[in-house]
């Protein structure tokens, strides 16, 4: 009995964790290295069909055009002005929240958190209506004898479309870091003589770190991959790496080239990540 507890007790954490991992193995790794798969796949010349022989044509062609590296620049370009916009609104938001207790907290979690129970197609419907040449702000602005804004259908309308639908995951990550006991922290540091603005940089931006951490990547990749509000608040417009993707494989049909911008898109991506990474690592080990 004693011998099958010990054995129990030394399989135990990887009998659990063999869920979640077969969930990752079926639904991201394989149909990701499927995608990886059919981005050597050769396709055919009329587009449709594609099939072996291998070859690396597809990413020969995927680096060597200049409107593709365009695209991408414009992609990460939003994303991380998503990301930016995201933090500056976010941050005073959840220091707020962090300060709030009770029902008075409670309250205002609720209103930072029900923008998610709407679906995102319905939420830049509602900035279309907002945005448009003669949506409500431009209808304001007419009548306070300004000059009409083209807001909508260029970057403008696609980073502020960004930016409201992922605002809360940003908030939600600096309430992670920020929560705890950040206020008697501050009142301590203000009992010790430090002025507002030391105490922010020496006590409460060095807490926030790891959630600005966290909410940055998080946005940026939300936004990055983001297809929807691109689509619908940039229109025809504006073109990013999620919509070019989409448009090889779904108007062209040509799978290979489309997964070969897919993994060209990944792998960029993942490089900004590491370097951003290696980046706040530094920085949070200095203010350490």
């Amino acid at each position: 009995m004693r011998e099958a507890r010990a054995r129990w007790a030394r399989w135990a954490p990887f009998a659990l964790l063999l869920p979640p991992l077969l969930v990752l193995a079926l639904f991201f790794a394989a149909p990701y290295a499927n995608m990886i798969y059919i981005s050597f796949l050769t396709p055919a010349t009329g587009g449709g069909a594609y099939g072996p022989p291998l070859t690396l044509g597809n990413y020969r062609d995927t680096l060597g055009d200049p409107f593709n590296w365009r695209i991408l620049a414009r992609t990460i370009g939003y994303a991380a002005l998503t990301a930016f916009a995201a933090l500056v609104l976010g941050y005073p938001l959840a220091y707020h929240l962090v300060r709030q207790t009770g029902a008075r907290r409670a309250v205002l979690m609720v209103f930072v958190l029900a923008p998610l129970l709407v679906d995102v197609v319905i939420r830049s419907y509602g900035w279309m209506v907002l945005l448009a040449d003669t949506g409500l702000v431009n209808s304001l602005l007419a009548q306070l004898g300004l000059p009409r804004q083209h807001l909508m259908y260029n970057g403008f309308g696609v980073v502020v479309g960004l930016v409201h639908v992922y605002l809360p995951f940003m908030v939600l990550s600096l309430l992670g870091s920020l929560g705890g006991r950040l206020p008697e922290l501050e009142l301590a540091a203000r009992g010790l003589g430090a002025d507002g603005l030391r105490t922010f940089l020496r006590v409460t931006w060095p807490l926030s770190l790891p959630g600005v951490f966290s909410g940055t990547v998080l946005v940026f990749v939300l936004a990055a991959s983001s297809y929807v509000i691109p689509s619908l608040l940039g229109g025809n417009q504006v073109l990013t790496m999620p919509m070019l993707v989409a448009q090889r494989v779904l108007e062209l049909f040509d799978w290979p080239s489309g997964a070969s911008l897919a993994a060209f898109m990944s792998a960029f991506t993942l490089l900004l990540l590491w370097g951003y990474v290696k980046l706040m690592g530094r920085a949070m080990r200095g203010i350490g």
